[in-house]
């Protein structure tokens, strides 16, 4: 963990490089050209959009599923994506201006990091997670660039330092910190959602592929490695989806081989029999949000009947809104069944509409990459260990 003062002078010193203009590696593509490109389906995407409006609370916090009471920090940076993409600046500085207004209190006061969940009412656990401070500064990106704006540049500018800070001499990123202050150890989906959170390509990238290349990458299947210690769990369905949306030219290596994780369950909502993907080889439930980041991938890599026939199935899932009938949303899961590895998924995780599958539909519907704003690194071609 980074000691106060030294994270305020760091963030001290990024503030005055940006209005001095020398944060160069933070020139991104025109948001407009991004929305442009989008092939939107003939399905209404308003149920979804309007069922994640629903889910806002009165302090701007967006609740992780109906009625739930529970916040994360990874669920209002997908909600604050999808405020964008709609237009609604309204509903996404009320996200933003949440965080930003805890920037002294909660992230600096504490040597870095937004707690990854709180309740309702704000009240938050201890645990910081680089994946989830990674998408919170890809939606604020995504803000600043659509409407031209520089109100959350301070707030991005501690997120990257913060996140540069957790790497390793190896390369790699630790996980973040435990609510007991232990450190979280190296995970893949938190590495490659920050090599693209922070924009352009400088030596804290090249560092990231270099770990990549060495401890989470298996040559011969071509494939991201999620626990390389557990060769039962040594592959994860999202390091498919969303490696493919990071990095496009493994699109090829790494859709195909997700059908390892391919399975059919029952509803339990509504007893229709769903085709989609398992978080892991156990094949024991499906995971919506993953199976919305594969339709996604596909369509984005070219595959549109294999991304379409995916959404079809996810919208035999939606389950309308208790306190508004013409809105629905897409649940965690199908059915009943272990999360990644063997724990169990909590209760009514396939039950109630969740925001991370909804915003994941969304983005599947609206053919739209999250990550596309800082897909383009210009990486040297002797960084890319995937063509080697």
């Amino acid at each position: 963990m980074i000691p106060k003062i030294l994270f305020t002078l760091c963030l001290m010193l990024c503030q005055s490089n940006f209005a001095l203009g020398k944060d160069a590696h933070r020139i991104t593509p025109p948001f407009s050209s991004i929305i442009a490109n989008t092939i939107p389906l003939p399905e209404e995407v308003n149920q979804p959009y309007l069922w994640i409006k629903n889910r806002q609370l009165s302090n701007g916090l967006v609740e992780s599923a109906e009625g739930s009471n529970f916040v994360s920090l990874y669920d209002n940076a997908l909600a604050a994506i999808v405020y964008t993409l709609h237009d609604d600046r309204e509903s996404t500085e009320k996200i933003l201006d949440y965080f930003d207004n805890r920037l002294e209190t909660e992230f600096i006061e504490f040597g870095g990091g937004f707690y990854q969940f709180r309740r309702g009412d704000g009240s938050q656990t201890q645990r910081k997670w680089i994946g989830d401070n990674a998408w919170l500064l890809i939606a604020i990106n995504y803000y600043s660039e659509r409407f031209s704006s520089g109100k959350y540049d301070t707030m991005a500018l501690a997120i990257e330092n913060w996140l540069r800070a957790q790497q390793d001499e190896d390369g790699g990123l630790w996980g973040g910190v435990q609510a007991n202050g232990k450190r979280i150890h190296k995970i893949t989906e938190g590495i490659i959602t920050a090599y693209n959170a922070i924009p352009g390509y400088d030596d804290f990238h090249r560092g990231i592929l270099t770990y990549l290349e060495k401890n989470r990458w298996d040559k011969k299947e071509s494939l991201f490695l999620a626990w390389p210690e557990n060769p039962k769990y040594q592959y994860a369905m999202d390091l498919h989806s969303l490696g493919s949306l990071i990095y496009p030219t493994l699109s090829n290596d790494l859709l195909p081989k997700a059908n390892m994780y391919g399975t059919k369950q029952m509803s339990s909502v509504n007893g229709q029999q769903i085709n989609g993907y398992c978080f892991d080889e156990d094949k024991d439930v499906i995971w919506l949000e993953g199976t919305a980041q594969m339709a996604l991938a596909f369509r984005q890599s070219g595959m549109e009947e294999e991304g379409r026939q995916l959404i079809q199935e996810i919208k035999k899932t939606l389950i309308f809104s208790k306190d508004d009938n013409t809105v629905a949303g897409v649940p965690y899961s199908v059915n009943q069944g272990t999360n990644y590895g063997t724990s169990k998924l909590w209760e009514h995780a396939d039950k109630a509409a969740a925001i991370s599958s909804s915003a994941w539909y969304v983005f599947a519907l609206k053919n739209f990459n999250p990550f596309i704003l800082s897909e383009q690194k210009n990486v040297p071609a002797q960084d890319k260990f995937w063509l080697h």
